[in-house]
């Protein structure tokens, strides 16, 4: 099947990179709103244009696509303007990950190299599972959370929608992550997480400190991201508790 990435950034060369080792698919471009991308090749595959081209994939033979951007909320909204247009959302699914036969996936899910997803765990929509995470038994994984590298989430853990689970953490058994909650790299979660809180250290507390904000963590990652930084300046004056940095 031809597909194509939205966004050629970082998080679209992951994507890009997974699915050249699954042949189901064939990656015959990206689409990114970075005008200064369009015409140029991003790992030897072509910019095609922006989400403009959406109209003319049915034209063009192009089966589906996968949203490859790593801001929670634009990945989740860029998902639902694709489904408006009745365009199929693939996963990208590395064969080294292992994956029980139990678990339930959703689509235009990222599942990374040495990702073990394990008995009867449940992933929505849009969620980004990466490299070398492990996500426990009975464990559910709502829309638009991103499980980063290195992830031990123990059984029966809940990581609610858009929720960031920083490089390295680790959660014990039965938590619940709130919705857009954060977890900072490297903490071990003892204990719930409220929505929109952010947690670090060993064992994790609330982060009160603006330097703990997601939106800080996050700023220089999207300055070359891409695609519409219109969009994610919009998502970060909704969801920050600080006014957005220029970009």
């Amino acid at each position: 099947m031809k597909i194509v990435i939205i966004g050629a950034g970082g998080q679209g060369r992951v994507v890009l990179d997974i699915l050249r080792n699954n042949h189901q698919f064939e990656v015959v471009g990206f689409l990114d709103s970075d005008k200064s991308l369009h015409g140029k090749n991003v790992d030897k595959v072509p910019v095609l244009g922006d989400m403009s081209l959406l109209e003319t994939f049915n034209a063009r033979g192009i089966g589906g696509t996968i949203v490859a951007i790593g801001d929670n909320n634009v990945r989740c909204q860029f998902a639902r303007i694709i489904n408006s247009h009745g365009i199929n959302l693939i996963n990208a699914i590395h064969p080294s990950a292992t994956i029980a036969q139990n678990a339930t996936i959703g689509k235009n899910v990222v599942i990374a190299q040495g990702s073990n997803i394990c008995a009867h765990v449940t992933i929505e929509d849009s969620v980004i599972c990466n490299t070398g995470c492990i996500i426990e038994h009975e464990s559910f994984i709502h829309e638009g959370a991103h499980i980063c590298p290195g992830v031990k989430l123990a059984g029966h853990v809940t990581v609610e929608q858009r929720a960031f689970v920083g490089i390295g953490s680790t959660v014990i058994q039965n938590i619940t992550l709130g919705e857009a909650s954060v977890v900072g790299a490297g903490a071990v979660v003892l204990k719930n997480v409220a929505p929109e809180t952010t947690v670090v250290g060993i064992p994790a507390h609330e982060c009160s400190n603006a330097i703990c904000s997601p939106i800080t963590e996050r700023e220089n990652h999207h300055r070359d991201f891409g695609p519409t930084m219109e969009l994610i300046c919009n998502s970060r004056k909704r969801h920050s508790r600080r006014p957005p940095v220029a970009v």
